[in-house]
Parts: C-alpha cells; sequence; structure tokens
C-alpha cells in the first residue's frame, strides 16, 4: 500500500519540543513573516526551522535554505541571514543540523558529513513542495562548517540553482590535517584516531557521550586570535545562545570523527550550478575558501558562474553579524541572478 505523503510524514515525525518565544540573538524585523517549521531527511529525523517571508504577497517566491555555522544553532547567524534576505524579497529558512538545536536525531550532539549534507538535500525537499516556492527557483546558503557541507550538496542535488558560502570551513580537512594544516601527516591522524576510539571504548562501557566542550572559558591571556574572535561571539551577549552548542558544552568527543575519513569536496569541480564564496580577508580561515575555489575552478568545464570575494580587514566572525560588513548587497544580487 502506498501512503499519501502527508500521512507518511506524520508518521515518521518525531516530537519536538518548539519554543514560542522569539529568543534569537538579533532583534525581530516587523517586515518579514515568521513561523516554525518541521520537515525530515531520508534517515527519518525531524529537523525544526524558522521560516521567515516577505510581507509583500507573491504567487511564487525564489527559496534559500540555510544553516551553520558549525556548532551554531537557528537562532544565531543562519536566522539573521535568513530574516535579512527575506527582508530583500525571498522566502527563507533557518534550520537546526540533526542532532543539534530544537530538531531531533539521537543520540544528541554528533555530526557526520552524509547525514549533515542530507539535511540541507531535506530541506530543499521541503521548500520544493510549499505552494508559495518555484521549485526551479532555490538556493541554498553555508555559514562557517556548513558553507563546505552547502558545496558538497551543491554538487549532489541538481534542484540547487545557486550557492552562497560564508567564511567557509572545510570540516574534513579541520578534522584531518587540524589548524592550519598543522597536523596533515600520517602519524597525527593515527594518534588522534587512537584517542577518538579509545573514547568510544569509554563511552559504550558508561553508556554515556563525553562532551568536548565549547568555546574556551574564562578565556586564557595567550589564547591565539582566532579563539578570541569565537569567545567574542559565542560567549557573550553578542552571540551567546543557550541551545548552541560551541556557546556551552560543545560536541561529543567522539562526534565529528568519520569527517576524518571523508572527504567532502572531492567533486566541486563538477558543480555546474552557480557559487559565490565569500571571506573575510584577516580570518584564520580564509585559506580554505581560497583553496575551495581553486578545487572547484582549476579543472572545472563550469567556470563562468563561480565567484570568490574577499572582504577587506574582516575576521572569520565578521561574517556572522557583522551587517554592515557581511556583503548583503552582493548576496541579494547572486541570488536574484541566479534564481531566475
Amino acid at each position: 500500500m502506498v501512503l499519501k505523503r502527508k500521512e507518511r510524514d506524520k508518521k515518521k515525525a518525531e516530537k519536538l519540543n518548539l519554543t514560542n518565544e522569539w529568543d534569537k540573538t538579533f532583534p525581530k524585523s516587523d517586515k518579514v513573516n515568521h513561523r516554525k517549521v518541521t520537515f525530515h531527511n531520508r534517515y527519518g529525523i525531524t529537523l525544526a526551522a524558522d521560516l521567515y517571508e516577505p510581507k509583500e504577497h507573491k504567487d511564487k517566491y525564489a527559496a534559500i535554505a540555510i544553516c551553520g555555522p558549525f556548532g551554531a544553532v537557528k537562532e544565531q547567524a543562519s536566522g539573521l541571514y535568513a530574516q535579512e534576505l527575506a527582508e530583500r524579497g525571498f522566502l527563507t529558512i533557518a534550520f537546526d543540523p540533526s542532532f543539534t538545536g530544537e530538531s531531533g536525531g539521537i543520540p544528541r550532539y554528533m555530526a557526520s558529513p552524509d547525514i549533515n549534507t542530507e539535511d540541507f538535500q531535506a530541506a530543499v525537499d521541503f521548500l520544493s513542495v510549499q505552494e508559495n516556492v518555484d521549485p526551479e527557483k532555490i538556493g541554498i546558503l553555508g555559514i562557517c562548517g556548513w558553507g563546505g557541507m552547502a558545496l558538497n550538496t551543491a554538487c549532489i542535488d541538481t534542484r540547487v540553482k545557486a550557492t552562497v558560502t560564508s567564511t567557509m570551513y572545510d570540516m574534513s580537512r579541520i578534522n584531518a590535517n587540524g589548524y592550519f594544516d598543522s597536523d596533515d601527516n600520517e602519524e597525527a591522524r593515527h594518534n588522534q584516531r587512537v584517542v577518538l576510539n579509545n573514547e568510544r571504548t569509554e563511552d559504550y562501557k558508561t553508556n554515556t557521550y563525553k562532551r568536548a566542550g565549547g568555546v574556551v572559558d574564562p578565556l586564557p591571556e595567550d589564547a591565539p586570535f582566532f579563539v578570541k574572535d569565537y569567545h567574542d561571539y559565542y560567549k557573550t551577549k553578542r552571540g551567546y545562545h543557550k541551545r548552541s552548542l560551541n556557546s556551552n558544552d560543545g560536541w561529543n568527543v567522539i562526534g565529528t570523527m568519520s569527517f576524518m575519513n571523508q572527504p567532502i569536496l572531492t567533486y566541486s569541480n563538477e558543480i555546474r550550478s552557480a557559487v559565490l564564496i565569500i571571506h573575510g580577508e584577516k580570518a584564520h580561515s580564509c585559506y580554505m575558501s581560497r583553496d575551495a575555489y581553486k578545487n572547484m575552478t582549476e579543472t572545472s568545464n563550469y567556470t563562468d558562474n563561480k565567484e570568490l570575494m574577499i572582504i577587506p580587514n574582516a575576521v572569520h566572525t565578521d561574517l556572522y553579524d557583522r551587517k554592515d560588513i557581511i556583503p548583503f548587497d552582493k548576496i541579494e544580487e547572486f541570488f536574484k541572478n541566479n534564481l531566475k
């Protein structure tokens, strides 16, 4: 027997506890309508999202799915982007990834290059069947670690017509090589695998998952600048949120280990749709966007619709919430040109 989609979705849906209050790290706009929505991915995990739509009615909108940063929640940067782009005429959703925030998934605080790419595809599923969305005009936007996931999604999902990454991390590269590729050797990776697999054994013995810790607090005096940059966002009134992993106890220690062996940007040079990569010139992570753009275009037949935009003097978290620095005019122009 074939179930109708709505009946099938109802049977699959997890029961989520969604807050009704406005608990974002940014002010609520009076220029857009906002509501909570849920949808499921192909693993049966129910995802929670904030949907923003312009108050000016249209029969069909171009739509954008937004996620990130890695370890953040939709009440932080992704929601700010979503609300701003809705003010500019797009229907948008900012969603919590599987195992985090208000979304479902057990155990909590895990990450997966496969499942998290699927989360983006599930967001496209959801948008593509909305009565007020044109399914031929869907884009995605990934912030920080979700920038890499967005590129992976753009490579596998031909429904995605335009992709923006902002202050991108390649989580496979970070997990395999460490920051600045300082541990890019077999010995370092082997030692890390030993640590993580020993932790798996301990977790199984105790039937718990040890947490890795979020952004360090209090901040050591000798902390590198990029750690201070993260602290300034995640640990202060500027960006703290009670459900954010980075603001609190972080991922499980073993939560991101599969990224070590599963590179997510292998086929980025086969992305045919439009891509805009944005990064701050002074960001510690800028090398990842520069390399991603190079790898995406160097041996590709589809370079005319690919762009790299470097923001002078901007640091990593400037592109989380500094609306005077985030190039929203450029992002709007890019999506309008490629979602038409």
